[in-house]
């Protein structure tokens, strides 16, 4: 059983320290920029990096933090795991950006690894959650907003494209995850105050 459990066990650890290699952290401090944990939103991603950078350094930010959530899911599925510890890799990935061993374990909200492990996980469940940020933004023009409702509605899709009963709850925990991280925007959105991109 040990023996069985070895290889996955090893695989979520690795999932774990590829996520918690924070692109924001560490590209803003090879330019010479400060840490994004204490500049603008405070929020170690791409947003704010957009905000203190740029859009170059941004976009490169976005690109590395859905790519640490996609390798590690493609690791999992060519070793031959599950849907359910495939999921768990993803879910390893997500954690690591969230709480970075690599950084005080202060890391960032997590939708770009989330979507980045979707994809790898099940690209027609990340193309549902895709567009209804892409819609949501097109509405409302705020970034917090369409990743609170991609979010939401993340393991409402699951429950037609994901087989897995096991993997739909990784999916729910990672949605409830991805809204307890935005609960400052949330309640800013309520109050009126929340910002436009």
């Amino acid at each position: 059983m040990l023996e069985t459990l070895t290889l996955p066990i090893v695989a979520l650890v690795g999932a774990y320290l590829i996520g918690s290699l924070s692109s924001a952290i560490i590209l803003c401090k090879l330019a010479g920029l400060p840490d994004p944990r204490s500049e603008g939103s405070g929020n170690p991603g791409a947003t704010n990096v957009l905000r203190i950078a740029g859009k170059k350094l941004a976009v490169t930010v976005l690109i590395l933090d859905v790519v640490k959530g996609i390798i590690p899911v493609i690791i999992a599925t060519l070793l031959g795991f599950d849907t359910t510890w495939i999921a768990a890799t993803a879910f390893a990935a997500f954690l690591g950006h969230l709480y970075p061993v690599f950084f005080q374990f202060k890391g960032g909200k997590g939708v770009a690894t989330a979507l980045g492990g979707f994809l790898a996980l099940s690209l027609p469940l990340a193309a549902a959650i895709l567009l209804s940020w892409l819609v949501v933004f097109a509405i409302s023009r705020l970034s917090s907003l369409s990743a609170i409702m991609a979010a939401a509605l993340a393991p409402v899709y699951s429950l037609w494209l994901i087989d897995s009963v096991n993997a739909r709850w990784i999916i729910l925990v990672m949605a409830m995850m991805l809204l307890f991280r935005h609960r400052s925007n949330i309640q800013r959105l309520f109050s009126g105050e929340e910002g436009k991109s």
